[in-house]
């Protein structure tokens, strides 16, 4: 690897815009005749003109640089930025007190006996960035509409509950409640932006570092795409994501940019505070984070602005008519500028501008002080306004803006620019008093030298206050709020559950087609069906739901500009600007984050829209599990379909694809209600269930549950029978009830089966009552997880209210009075049946598809985990053996007779069902 000066330069192909213009008149001919091209013939013709330039200029062999990255200077130049709309003074003055109060907080908040901590160093660093936001930018909620969407870098929340304070939207006593949720409930505050648990504050949670990025991009797409279908006037919501340039590092932070320029969503400002520090350390040491960035955003066809240098450096950079200036700029390694924020003036005067003659020439009349104080954009009111303002009015692209900070800016010395930054948390007295100083707070040596430093209020009279007010009602009301004004829907009727709940006669489908058929049943409904969001990632097809695309039709803002290949087919794929599909490519990261901004639209915008997420099940909480955290955080809704799903139902696919484990990952997450349906009509209740918990109202929850469904269906197919006129309702919903009672034998027994795994159950139960004198019961188990989640809560309940009458978990009644050994199988790992195991009223024993999976039929897969339905006989059998109720000696004899050591005799089962 090359080294020292055979690197190769840090600027590749860069835009020297700081070359002085030795010739302006015949520079203005040149722009004359360009401007006049445009004028005359149009931008395409301009472009073809620009082009042929270029190219003989090529030909020419005169070096014409690539527009990838351009000089390490402001995008805007100085005389091109519009006039400051603000009091700067007054600003500077809210400023300085919410700088303090976050720190103040943050500090104590470790104070002995509490020691929960903080962060105050990336608000520090950001503060002016949210301060220009706030005061001239975000738009709040009180218009009716959403307001701006602003996703709030994490770990800077201190700074966010230090300008509510000044707005009087939080109190002290909230302040001194920081990270302390329960034990100083109801006043607390979460450590970072947390919807659920701050719902009438915080809108989009964001510091699981990269979904921010990704969030806000699909946020922002999802704008545009309600508004397109008529759902809501999205027209003047902008999207505001704040960002650490470490934070680029995260491959969700990165890898959608591009869908953002495809689509043109020029609602959508990327604002990345580069402070040069991940953190424990620099994010590019020997390299330029801000150049890296520019090139990759403006590869991706983003607008891309940087803001580098505050309003210090102009006279110098007016001064560099032969750009030694901006080649310094352009050369100096980011380690070497984090190490400039922490030395003095004359040792920036000696390393920066010292071994030219021509650089230090420039800062001869200027003092060590004033060298040290040489700032960054993004500390410059100014500078930041003019970058906020080009960028929402720029349109036809999105805008990141790039802005220069100092990581830890104004906490002092011991703060500023440390690679430890990150990690402090307390602020010494001499620390809280050089801040004091440099913020010109009238706050008292005693009163920082007396315990706990004093938060700072200037008095809800002054003018900074009022001030902030005004701004706010200007701006159409306080930021960040969490408003939910939708209201209930109408729910249907029996009838559009009617079809599925008839069953598939003589025909064997899938439970995947099955929640198809129900789904484009509920579609018809004049109320909901426009409501639905049907999201893929490029299988549709797969999933059998190709048959939505002549009528429901795959979004695309510019429509379908060419003959599709398979026009001529009934299913033909169909885009339209207002389609209702989104098709999000082979993106499963993409499609979640479409799920979120659909499943919270009902809080965002005011309008519920019903988000149905199909996607091979192994895909889901495996590849995107935090995704489906930040779901829940951010308390979104809608239907989440692991389609394909069980170990061994796609067994052509292999280990990549066959999933054992999505069921127990969902247990982990609070807000996930989570089913393994085995039939249509089981689909039916649930997702009705579903549609009255999260949509519809009740004395409890007027707005609907925070919740969200997880149906996990499959691919094979099978016969479904019609709804039994005395179904279990209640059963079904809650997780167990009897399918099918044993009718002949006289040795009883309890099996328990979910999903595919009914129909082995099913015929175990014929086997052991024909070989074996067994009658035994089948259980369908639609929820393992929701039995354990109501036993855990009755556990819970009994344990804290010990005098009172104690409760019996619903799967111990339910099961009470069948007469046991109990076995339960599923197509997945027995961790997953063995969460009831304790509160199962009887011997309990499961069968699983413990392990990895791996290419095979279906049948030998089930012999090879021993899940099938002669492996199902054999556990029956010896879970009565060890009861005394039949011989062991039965037991070998079974496993003779069913070969269930060799899984090349079994059944290689029903062939095909990719959907």
């Amino acid at each position: 690897m090359a080294s020292g000066s055979d690197r190769n330069p840090i600027i590749i192909g860069g835009l020297p815009s700081q070359v002085p213009d030795f010739d302006p008149e015949e520079t203005q001919e040149w722009l004359d005749s360009l401007d006049a091209a445009i004028d005359e013939r149009g931008r395409e013709r301009a472009r073809y003109l620009m082009l042929r330039l270029i190219e003989r200029a090529r030909e020419k062999r005169v070096a014409v640089p690539e527009m990838r990255s351009t000089d390490y200077v402001n995008t805007i130049p100085t005389r091109a930025e519009p006039f400051f709309p603000g009091n700067e003074e007054i600003e500077r003055r809210i400023l300085n007190a919410t700088r303090w109060n976050a720190a103040v907080m943050v500090s104590r908040a470790q104070r002995p006996g509490i020691g929960v901590g903080g962060h105050i160093a990336t608000f520090a660093s950001s503060a002016s960035l949210y301060d220009v936001g706030f005061n001239h930018f975000f738009r709040g909620k009180d218009e009716g509409d959403g307001g701006d969407q602003v996703f709030f870098q994490g770990h800077a929340s201190p700074g966010i509950y230090a300008r509510a304070y000044l707005l009087d939207r939080l109190s002290e006593q909230n302040l001194d409640a920081f990270r302390q949720e329960k034990s100083k409930a109801p006043h607390g505050l979460s450590s970072y932006p947390h919807p659920r648990l701050m719902p009438d504050f915080w809108e989009f949670p964001t510091v699981s570092m990269g979904l921010g990025p990704i969030g806000a991009i699909y946020q922002a797409r999802m704008n545009r795409y309600m508004h397109a279908r008529g759902i809501a006037d999205t027209s003047k919501s902008h999207v505001w994501a704040f960002l650490g340039d470490g934070e680029m590092d995260e491959p969700e932070s990165l890898g959608q940019l591009t869908i953002a320029a495809r689509e043109g969503l020029d609602n959508l400002t990327f604002v990345v505070n580069c402070n040069l520090q991940r953190l424990d350390g620099p994010v590019r040491g020997n390299g330029k984070v801000i150049q890296e960035l520019e090139s990759v955003f403006r590869g991706a066809g983003w607008n891309v602005i940087k803001l580098i240098w505050d309003r210090s450096w102009d006279p110098l950079l007016a001064q560099d008519r032969d750009g030694t200036l901006v080649n310094r700029m352009n050369t100096t390694p980011d380690g070497q500028y984090q190490t400039y924020a922490t030395e003095s003036g004359a040792y920036i005067r000696d390393h920066f501008f010292g071994d030219d003659q021509r650089l230090r020439a420039m800062v001869e009349g200027m003092t060590d002080d004033q060298i040290l104080h040489l700032g960054r954009g993004g500390h410059d009111h100014r500078k930041i306004y003019a970058a906020f303002k080009a960028a929402v009015e720029h349109t036809g692209q999105p805008t990141v803006i790039l802005a220069k900070t100092v990581k830890g800016w104004t906490l002092g010395p011991n703060f500023e620019g440390r690679n430890a930054t990150h990690q402090m948390k307390k602020l010494t007295v001499a620390d809280l008093k050089g801040f004091r100083d440099r913020l010109h707070l009238p706050i008292s040596d005693k009163e920082l030298e007396g315990g706990l430093p004093p938060y700072f209020h200037p008095g809800r009279n002054s003018e900074e206050i009022q001030y902030m007010h005004d701004r706010r009602k200007g701006l159409g009301g306080y930021v960040p709020t969490r408003v939910v004004r939708s209201k209930p829907l109408a729910l249907p009727d029996d009838n559009a559950y009617a079809s599925v709940k008839k069953g598939s006669g003589q025909q064997s489908i899938a439970t995947t087609m099955a929640f198809v058929r129900l789904l484009k049943d509920l579609m018809r409904d004049k109320e909901l069906g426009k409501r639905f969001v049907l999201i893929a990632p490029d299988e549709y097809r797969t999933f059998g739901m190709d048959s939505f695309f002549p009528s429901a039709k795959i979004y695309n803002p510019l429509g379908q500009q060419y003959e599709s290949v398979d026009r001529d087919l009934l299913l033909a794929y169909k885009e339209s600007p207002t389609g209702q599909m989104l098709h999000d490519g082979i993106s499963e990261a993409g499609c979640t984050a479409s799920l979120i901004a659909a499943g919270s639209a009902y809080a965002t915008h005011g309008e519920p829209l019903i988000p149905v997420y199909v996607f091979y099940s192994m895909f889901g909480f495996q590849r995107t599990g935090d995704q489906f955290w930040q779901m829940s955080d951010q308390l979104a809704r809608g239907f989440v379909l692991g389609a394909t799903a069980g170990r061994t139902t796609l067994t052509g696919e292999g280990l990549q694809h066959a999933d054992g484990h999505s069921q127990l990952l969902a247990s982990t997450n609070p807000g996930c209600v989570a089913y393994d349906p085995a039939f249509g009509f089981e689909i039916a209740h649930i997702v009705r269930d579903g549609l009255r918990r999260m949509y519809g109202s009740s004395a409890e929850h007027p707005h609907g549950e925070d919740v969200f469904y997880y149906l996990t269906v499959y691919n094979e197919p099978i016969r479904h029978p019609a709804e039994p006129a005395d179904v279990d309702v209640e059963g079904i919903l809650k997780g167990v009830y009897r399918f099918s009672e044993g009718t002949s034998g006289s040795i009883p027994a309890q099996i328990l089966a979910s999903g595919v795994a009914v129909p082995w159950a099913v015929e175990a139960q014929k086997i052991l009552a024909e070989d074996w004198n067994v009658k035994a019961d089948v259980w369908s188990a639609t929820s393992w997880n929701e039995l354990r989640r109501e036993a855990v809560e009755v556990e819970r309940h009994n344990l804290l209210h010990p005098e009172e009458e104690q409760r019996v978990p619903y799967v111990t009644r339910k099961l009470t009075g069948a007469e046991g050994p109990f076995v339960a199988v599923s197509d997945w790992m027995r961790s997953v049946p063995d969460q009831i195991a304790r509160w199962v009223p009887g011997t309990y024993q499961s069968l699983g598809a413990d392990g990895f999976g791996f290419a095979d039929t279906r049948g030998a897969a089930r012999r090879f985990f021993h899940i099938d339905a002669q492996s199902i006989v054999v556990g029956v059998l010896t879970e009565l053996a060890k009861e005394g109720k039949v011989d062991r000696s039965l037991l070998k004899q079974a496993i003779d007779r069913y070969q269930l050591l060799d899984v090349s005799a079994a059944d290689p089962g029903a062939a095909g069902g990719d959907a």
